[in-house]
């Protein structure tokens, strides 16, 4: 039975990741007709073609695509324990890749990381903020950070924050001209923000709870955002109501600049937690970031 070494299956994946034997090439080290001649020489071997190749692009036939999807997570799992092997040294190196929200960024990550990343020169961090639930396998991140509820149970999950409330808030010149809810279902007659979802691109429908009685308001407004910090701000600007973060909206709430209406229907919630697949060899370097930004509780 023909069998085709590491070497030949990384120049694969290469090109299939690059959709080009330049892009390929470049990454493997080595020129681009060599790099042609192993994919050719490994079809050869199996008897079957990989890639369809035209003047501008590559592309994995059916059977490629087939070797792509078997081969390419155990393949970049032998990779990611030859890298942990590697790391075994003094001073812990790398790059993590890691998703998160706009929030958990700025206010979880990037304050234990100050204190992090001048003491170990070598190890880099890369963080994509994005507000919309990433398959951080599928694109590649070393973690994400997510509220615990939104975690996937088939993941390990640390957590980095305390826990979280939301809170709905107004400007004091909006609260004149209107009388406050005292209920969620009074929120119909005010005009709301709303926040569209960046991962399935409906309106957020504000959700509260009070003892075990949960309510879920699809509420209506003139604005739409797809940030929460721009809501806050039309807020401010006493444009309507907001349901934001109680920590994000706590700096307007202490000067006065935004008021805070149904208190009682916003109990706390899970935190914020760095996740990982569970099948994740932990190396120096990634094991030295997650107790760097675990949650010590006071």
């Amino acid at each position: 039975m023909p069998r085709a070494n590491l070497n030949d299956l990384s120049a694969f994946l290469a090109v299939v990741r690059e959709r080009s034997f330049t892009r390929a090439a470049a990454r493997l080290g080595v020129s681009p007709s060599a790099l042609s001649h192993t994919l050719r020489a490994l079809e050869d071997r199996l008897g079957v073609r990989l890639l369809n190749r035209t003047t501008r692009s590559v592309a994995p036939t059916e059977a490629g695509e087939r070797l792509w999807r078997a081969v390419g997570p155990r393949l970049e799992e032998v990779e990611a324990e030859l890298e942990a092997l590697g790391e075994l040294r003094a001073k812990p190196a790398g790059t993590i890749r890691i998703s998160a929200s706009d929030y958990a960024a700025h206010a979880l990550l990037l304050p234990k990381l100050t204190a992090l990343l001048p003491r170990y020169p070598d190890l880099k961090v890369e963080i994509s903020i994005d507000d919309r639930l990433v398959d951080i396998v599928a694109e590649r991140f070393d973690a994400g950070v997510r509220d615990g509820e939104q975690v996937a149970k088939d993941m390990i999950a640390v957590r980095i924050g305390p826990d979280l409330r939301m809170a709905v808030v107004g400007a004091p010149a909006y609260f004149a001209t209107r009388p406050r809810p005292k209920q969620p279902q009074d929120l119909t007659a005010h005009n709301c923000i709303n926040l569209r979802l960046p991962t399935h691109g409906g309106l957020y429908a504000w959700e509260f709870q009070k003892g075990r009685r949960k309510l879920n308001v699809h509420v209506e407004g003139q604005l739409v955002f797809n940030q929460p910090g721009a809501m806050l701000k039309a807020a401010v600007a006493g444009l309507g109501l907001a349901y934001v973060l109680e920590d994000v909206a706590a700096p307007y709430l202490d000067d006065g600049r935004l008021e805070r209406v149904l208190h009682d229907w916003c109990p706390p919630f899970p935190g914020y937690h760095l996740y990982y697949p569970s099948r994740r060899q932990a190396s120096p370097a990634f094991a030295l970031l997650v107790e760097a930004v675990r949650h010590q509780a006071p």
